[in-house]
């Protein structure tokens, strides 16, 4: 695992602070009531010291300072409205920043396509669409606004206390560059510790989840204990890249507070002997009075706090960068777009009467050709038969018309260029059977309802009857509202398919996309379904992936993919 260098951290830095362009406001906000909050801890100090002053040295009363009492208490109570509302300013910052980047990750799954999304582990890409992208949050909530207020605060402090003691002010601005010099000494490595726990959680959440999905076939192969000790290593190995995290994080701790406590305690030192008359430098009149000494005694570890808070979060920064990097990657990956997003100017309303493609070669999602040049001329109306042996590339050919894999040469629909079509208009011509349909964890109903989410009662009970799951639903005991479980294990695949075969229903088309619908099902259950689907699209064009033809779809044309070539085989 190569370690992440310094200019590819700086650039995932500055990629990371490109988010904020469309959130700089929110961002000054935070930063002009931090430094407003920090100039009323100013006027703090100075009311504590003048008090002090009062009472220690001019002998006042408690009637005197009693007005110092009263503002203290209220700006006491406007820092804590001011942090209040600045903490609100934060969050809502690393809210939308972390909702606009899940939404580009979003956007560049949909551009890619499921084809290229199984290159990805699906524990990974839950790693990376929920952890990763949450660990950006700190980021911008704390560490970005605390990076500015870290520049500006301790200067404010320092022009603060030099009208009433310069000496303060040189031991201050003397030992703060310490803290940041040993910090990047501490943290040089912290990006890519963080990235190496990002990339264990990720193999730890995909090992686990690939493994669940496998375990019926784990148990019958009796690999049980091998997968768990697996398991264990994996488990054990984010255990110790998290400690490593957490060590980085308390060693960075320990050393910014270390040099702060010695530069006021320096300051504390240069004061106490200032009035035991050892020292006789610092003030502009020759005596340290009390209340400069307790004023920039006050103020000192204030001017270290903004060094302090950016301390604790810099393990947010590393954090970010790290899981930056896997963002980052997956945003600009090089998969060939399927469509181009910026010619698509032509939405497809029309009938459908040619589907031609002339030397057309189908890309993988790393770019490379899986099948083609393929020439061939499809009139509507037509009933095709896609017959060859397993990976030729016949589901490649569907999942270019599904608009879920690139190409080159041409491919036109009633001779327009597919990339130049809107795919979404194309999409709501199509629909789309496979042999192992997805059932999303729910009811029957929400399944259905998929294609169509505004199809009436009478319009779901209408497509239950087609697809002849009308005597299933009677038999249960809620009917439609039926949970089918994850994977839908609560159901035989004859009956999961009769429901995908009912959600295609819901939704008109005028081309059905067929991938081998009956490779898993039982000879009865396959001539049932081909039955069901023969009656039901018989107005509609049809491209069926098939090993072998079955006279009740009726399918006239017949052509065979061999050798990454079409043949013409219809009798």
């Amino acid at each position: 695992m190569s370690a992440l260098d310094k200019t590819r951290q700086k650039y995932l830095f500055k990629w990371l602070k490109q988010q904020t362009k469309q959130h700089r406001k929110p961002l000054f906000y935070s930063i002009l009531l931090g430094f407003i909050s920090a100039g009323c801890i100013a006027i703090q100090a100075a009311l504590l010291a003048l008090i002090l002053q009062e009472l220690i040295i001019l002998g006042g009363k408690f009637t005197t300072i009693l007005p110092y009492f009263i503002v203290l208490l209220l700006i006491f109570i406007l820092r804590s409205f001011l942090t209040f509302i600045r903490e609100k300013i934060n969050f809502s910052l690393g809210l939308k920043i972390r909702q606009t980047v899940r939404q580009q990750l979003i956007n560049k799954i949909e551009i890619n396509g499921p084809t290229a999304i199984t290159q990805h582990t699906s524990g990974g890409l839950t790693t990376l669409m929920i952890e990763q992208i949450e660990d950006l949050h700190d980021f911008y909530a704390r560490y970005l606004p605390q990076m500015r207020l870290a520049m500006i605060i301790p200067i404010m402090i320092l022009l603060v206390i030099l009208p009433f003691n310069w000496s303060a002010v040189l031991i201050l601005l003397g030992t703060a560059p310490l803290i940041p010099i040993f910090m990047i000494l501490v943290g040089m490595g912290a990006a890519d510790v963080n990235r190496k726990n990002f990339k264990a959680l990720s193999y730890l959440s995909g090992h686990f989840l690939d493994r669940l999905k496998g375990l019926m076939t784990i148990r019958l192969f009796d690999q049980g204990k091998q997968q768990s000790e697996q398991i264990r290593e994996a488990a054990e190995n984010f255990r110790i890249r998290t400690m490593n995290v957490l060590k980085m994080a308390f060693l960075s701790s320990a050393v910014l507070e270390f040099f702060a406590s010695i530069s006021i305690a320096i300051v504390a030192v240069y004061f106490g002997f200032s009035y035991l008359g050892e020292f006789h430098f610092g003030s502009y009149n020759g005596t340290v009075t009390l209340f400069a000494g307790f004023f920039a005694l006050i103020l000192a570890p204030e001017f270290f706090q903004p060094l302090r808070d950016l301390g604790t979060y810099y393990h947010a920064k590393a954090q970010a960068i790290a899981a930056a990097d896997n963002i980052e990657k997956f945003l600009t990956d090089q998969s060939p777009e399927i469509y181009d997003q910026e010619n698509q100017f032509i939405n497809f309303e029309q009938t459908i009467t040619t589907i031609i493609g002339k030397d057309l070669i189908i890309l993988s999602p790393d770019n490379q050709p899986i099948v083609g040049p393929l020439n061939f001329t499809l009139k509507a109306p037509f009933r095709l038969a896609l017959i060859g042996v397993s990976g030729e590339g016949k589901s490649s050919l569907l999942n270019v018309l599904l608009g879920f894999l690139s190409y080159q040469g041409s491919l036109t629909i009633n001779d327009i260029e597919l990339k130049q079509i809107n795919i979404d208009s194309w999409r709501k011509q199509l629909s789309w059977l496979g042999q192992n349909p997805y059932l999303i964890n729910s009811t029957i109903r929400e399944n259905i309802l998929l294609a169509n989410p505004h199809a009436s009662s009478q319009q779901i009970e209408q497509v239950v009857a087609q697809a002849q799951l009308s005597k299933l639903i009677a038999q249960l005991p809620k009917g439609l509202d039926t949970e089918i479980g994850e994977d839908a294990v609560k159901i035989s695949v004859g009956q999961a398919q009769r429901i995908a075969i009912a959600r295609a229903l819901l939704k008109p088309c005028q081309l059905m996309l067929l991938d081998e619908p009956t490779a898993s099902l039982d000879n009865q259950t396959a001539q049932d379904i081909e039955t069901i689907l023969a009656n039901s699209y018989q107005h509609s064009n049809i491209i069926m992936v098939t090993h072998h033809v079955n006279q009740q779809m009726q399918l006239s044309l017949r052509w065979r993919l061999h050798n990454h070539q079409l043949h013409n085989i219809t009798e």
